[in-house]
């Protein structure tokens, strides 16, 4: 996990905007060979030659997205830069850079957005992404951050999510469900304090639940991977929403069906116990939980013994004609229509 402390208070008016985003930036150096100009110019310069551009952005809202009274600013910082990096994954490219633009209230010191740019660094540095630049602003509702992440891939490598085909493999890597636990844990414990404020979780038996909440990492590997086994997936999306929404998404960008198999979906142990402590079912959690940040894909048959026995992928399933439509397939093999019900930040919570 990362480390969060809180130390002296220095007022964001004493800085203003411009004295801001220099205190910021000031330690910022550009590994990536096509950054060509970063931050301190109108606009930053990038040179990706004969690649493809991916661009993905994010808009994360405080009370919306993430709640900052057990998210710590470090963290979130983290997080944010993971959300749009798996996005580029998704796509089988390479992330090189992000911008970063925030939204401010008064209430935030510059020492606390020092965390949060601490997060956002670290995750730089450990992904090799540059950041060349943002826009920062007063705000009169918390804390806003939206991250552009860009990357690249040549042509022939770029997977979208409408490139399944039926008979196509249903994969899925890592496990799934644990974040969502993890969100319910800690606003468990914040009930919990509201209630006592002298009160003091124990959560060393969430850790794993926790931490996929507090710091995700997007699957750089798994791009890597791909090309070591030279297999190229026909369609992927990252699971951000769910694995339910993800596949369905998949389905229907590629005008096909599927049939997941319930017992087949990974789930860790701690889980499967969490689940069993809250009463909550596992295959729904996994299913609409969201903010896994695996990867979701599609192979063709003929790939299935380049990736048999890689502890990184499990098959859930297969795609069918679009007209058997998109089912789960229960462990009593009962035959249940798939249905998304994962996050929407327009429904009421």
């Amino acid at each position: 996990m990362l480390e969060n402390k809180e130390i002296n208070r220095t007022n964001l008016a004493e800085l203003g905007e411009f004295g801001l985003i220099k205190r910021l930036t000031k330690a910022i150096k550009l590994v990536q060979k096509s950054s060509v100009k970063g931050v301190g110019d109108d606009a930053a310069v990038l040179n990706h030659k004969d690649n493809q551009t991916l661009v993905t952005t994010d808009l994360l809202i405080e009370g919306i997205h993430f709640d900052l009274s057990f998210m710590p600013l470090k963290h979130l910082g983290y997080k944010a830069v993971m959300v749009n990096l798996s996005d580029v994954y998704a796509m089988n490219g390479k992330a090189t850079q992000i911008t970063v633009s925030m939204a401010v209230s008064n209430r935030f010191s510059l020492e606390a957005i020092e965390d949060l740019y601490a997060g956002i660094h670290l995750a730089c540095k450990a992904y090799q992404v540059d950041l060349v630049g943002g826009d920062t602003t007063s705000s009169t509702k918390g804390l806003l951050i939206s991250i552009t992440a860009i990357g690249e891939a040549k042509a022939e490598d770029i997977v979208y999510r409408n490139g399944a085909k039926t008979n196509d493999l249903l994969v899925v890597t890592g496990d799934l469900g644990a974040a969502y636990l993890g969100l319910q844990i800690l606003e468990r414990e914040k009930q919990v304090f509201e209630v006592n404020p002298n009160s003091q979780p124990d959560l060393d038996q969430y850790a794993y639940l926790i931490e996929r909440q507090l710091k995700p990492e997007a699957r750089r590997d798994i791009v890597k991977l791909f090309k070591d086994l030279k297999v190229k997936p026909t369609a992927m999306i990252d699971i951000s929403d769910g694995l339910a929404s993800e596949t369905i998404h998949i389905c229907q960008q590629s005008k096909v069906g599927c049939r997941l198999y319930e017992e087949k979906i990974p789930l860790d142990p701690q889980v499967i116990a969490t689940c069993e402590e809250l009463h909550l079912d596992s295959t729904t959690i996994a299913l609409s939980g969201g903010e896994d940040y695996e990867l979701l894909f599609t192979i063709a048959p003929s790939d299935y013994d380049k990736i048999k026995g890689n502890p990184n992928f499990t098959v859930i399933g297969h795609i069918t004609d679009a007209s058997l439509g998109m089912h789960l397939i229960t462990r009593a093999d009962q035959q249940i229509p798939l249905t998304a019900q994962g996050w929407d930040a327009f429904l009421k919570k």
